[in-house]
């Protein structure tokens, strides 16, 4: 019989805590879990693994017993393992580890399969669960919710509808797109007294046509009548903040860059932190000239070539 390493399933140390291994499993579940991954026998050999790695880590006593055994495996096979309950001939006591009755899968449903192993430690009701079936998590549920850039700057409270139920949340300023917001207990119910699963909601945050989004930072093109690139002077600019006043420096070239500390995006839940806006200038060259309008640029030009 092929010893099973469980904390090595879940990927945790032998010394994680219960919310580690709570965390791991959920994880693993996740991924390997049937409905995401149809007609795939590893991903249901690893969902099955995991599940029976679950089941005996965290429960205080199983997780006692199998970490007792663990110290004692070599002696175990060096005595003649598989030789049954009582002892081998090396002298090891399997009794205090093998359960009477055998082991019978059906007792905890059809979504789970335990290993002899697992069943030679802890007896056909996988440690005296009553009733034939074991406490199970409720399945993760999936949503997503779509925000626009200023939803996502200013945060604050929606609602979604997720399974026809009506679910009210608070979006906290600086979220990115594809961001995932977990939900505990808002999934399926549990199994048996087993804790309801979470609900999982994915941020979409839509595009804004006028800023590019770059982590924390803001870039926007503005617009600056020829004249006043070349003479200077104020102009009003629309931030996601409210209108700022910048100062146009006279001779301004087409496409210079100017920077507003922390006129950009919030910070993710550092609240008074924002990161900065990056303002393109483009010259707006004049259209519909009037005949005056043309001479002065003339006369500019026979200045400019004299």
């Amino acid at each position: 019989m092929e010893y099973k390493d469980y904390y090595k399933a879940l990927g945790v140390d032998k010394k994680a805590t219960t919310d580690q291994i709570k965390k791991a499993y959920r994880k693993l579940a996740r991924q390997y879990h049937p409905d995401v991954n149809p007609n795939n026998p590893e991903a249901e050999r690893k969902f099955k693994e995991v599940n029976e790695a679950n089941e005996v880590l965290s429960d205080e006593e199983k997780r006692r017993k199998y970490d007792q055994l663990g110290a004692d495996w070599q002696r175990y096979q060096q005595a003649g393992a598989g030789a049954g309950a009582g002892r081998g001939s090396g002298g090891f006591d399997w009794s205090q580890y093998a359960q009477p009755g055998g082991f019978n899968t059906a007792d905890f449903g059809d979504d789970t399969d335990f290993s002899d192993f697992f069943g030679s430690i802890f007896g056909n009701r996988g440690g005296g669960r009553t009733g034939g079936s074991r406490a199970g998590a409720g399945s993760d549920y999936q949503a997503e919710l779509e925000l626009t850039l200023e939803d996502a700057y200013q945060g604050g409270p929606r609602t979604l509808n997720v399974n026809g139920k009506s679910l009210r949340i608070t979006i906290q300023p600086g979220v990115e797109d594809g961001q995932t917001i977990r939900l505990r207990d808002q999934g399926g119910p549990g199994r048996n007294g087993g804790p309801n699963g979470s609900l999982y909601i994915t941020l979409r945050v839509l595009p804004d046509p006028r800023f590019a989004r770059n982590g924390n930072d803001l870039t926007q093109e503005v617009q600056v009548p020829l004249y006043r690139a070349l003479l200077g002077g104020e102009q009003v600019v629309e931030t996601l903040a409210g209108p700022v006043k910048i100062n146009i420096k006279p001779e301004t070239q087409n496409g210079t860059r100017l920077r507003l500390r922390g006129k950009g995006f919030p910070v993710y839940k550092q609240e008074g932190q924002f990161g900065d806006l990056y303002l393109r200038l483009t010259v707006q060259l004049p259209q519909q000239l009037t005949d005056q309008e043309k001479e002065l640029l003339r006369q500019l030009a026979a200045l400019r070539n004299a």
